[in-house]
C-alpha cells in the first residue's frame, strides 16, 4: 500500500489530471466505481488505484491511503476507485456527425456527449476552442458515455471539407436565417454544427454550412443552453432518421 503523497507514482498519477501530461502519456483518470467499470467494459482501463479497505477484481491495482487518494482525486468526497485509462482512439466515421464550435463549458460537453450516444450520433468532432474531453469535469459529466463515441479533435474547417467529400450535408444553427427544426428534412448523411455558449456558431463556419436550422420556442425564452439545444436537435434527427 502507498501511504506517502510524495511517492513518485502518486506524483505521476496526479499529473494525469493536467492536459499536457495527458497528451504526453496518452492517459487520463476516471474517478468512482461507475466510470472505472465503464472504462473496464470498453477495454480502456490500464490500472486501478484502490482506497485501502476496499477491493476491486483487476490484475493491475494499487492500494493507497486516504491521504494519497485525496491527493489524486478532484472530488470533495474521495472515491474508492480511480482508474488510469487509455485515451480514446479515432476511428473511421460511419454515421451521423456532431461538430462543436468553441463549446467551452465542461458540463455542457458532458451533456452533449451523453445525448449524442442516446440519439445515435456516431462521431463528435471538437473544433478549436472546445474544452478537452479529458478534462476531469467533462469525464465525470459524461457518466462513461464518452467510451461509446468516436471523438475527434480537428479544426472544423478541415472536418467540413472532409465530410462534404464523403457526401455529408452540413447543418448549422442560426436563429435568424434558419429553417424551423420540425420542418427540416435531414439528409441521409448529416453533420450538425453547434456553437459557443454565448456567441453561437462562428460566421466562418456558418459560411461553410449547407443549411441553417433553429428551434422554435416561446418568445418569453430568449435562448437555450447549448447542451439542451443540442439534445433537442439530436432527438429530432434521431426520430426522423428512424422513420425514413
Amino acid at each position: 500500500m502507498i501511504e506517502s503523497v510524495n511517492n513518485e507514482r502518486v506524483k505521476y498519477w496526479t499529473k494525469l489530471n493536467e492536459k499536457k501530461y495527458q497528451k504526453a502519456e496518452k492517459l487520463f483518470l476516471v474517478e468512482g466505481e461507475h466510470l472505472v467499470y465503464e472504462a473496464l467494459k470498453s477495454q480502456h482501463l490500464k490500472e486501478v488505484i484502490v482506497l485501502n479497505g476496499y477491493d476491486f477484481e483487476y490484475d493491475k491495482k494499487t492500494f493507497v491511503s486516504e491521504n494519497v487518494m485525496r491527493k489524486i482525486s478532484n472530488l470533495t468526497n474521495i472515491p474508492k476507485l480511480v482508474g488510469v485509462v487509455k485515451m480514446l482512439e479515432e476511428r473511421e466515421i460511419n454515421g451521423n456527425v456532431l461538430m462543436l464550435d468553441q463549446v467551452s463549458d465542461p458540463g455542457n460537453l458532458g451533456t452533449i456527449i451523453r445525448s449524442s450516444v442516446a440519439f445515435g450520433i456516431d462521431t463528435v468532432i471538437l473544433g478549436r476552442g472546445c474544452v478537452s474531453v479529458y478534462n476531469p469535469k467533462v469525464v465525470r459529466a459524461t457518466e462513461g458515455q464518452m467510451f461509446h463515441l468516436n471523438i475527434i479533435d480537428r479544426p472544423l474547417e478541415q472536418a467540413i471539407e472532409e465530410l462534404r467529400g464523403e457526401g455529408y450535408k452540413i447543418y448549422a444553427t442560426d436563429v435568424e436565417e434558419g429553417e424551423t427544426l420540425y420542418k427540416t428534412d435531414f439528409a441521409p448523411k448529416t453533420a450538425i454544427v453547434m456553437g459557443n455558449e454565448g456567441a453561437g456558431v462562428s460566421s466562418e463556419i456558418k459560411s461553410m454550412s449547407d443549411e441553417y436550422l433553429y428551434i422554435e420556442m416561446n418568445e418569453t425564452c430568449e435562448s437555450l443552453n447549448v447542451g439542451v439545444a443540442t439534445s433537442i436537435i439530436l432527438y429530432e434527427l434521431y426520430m426522423k432518421s428512424n422513420i425514413q
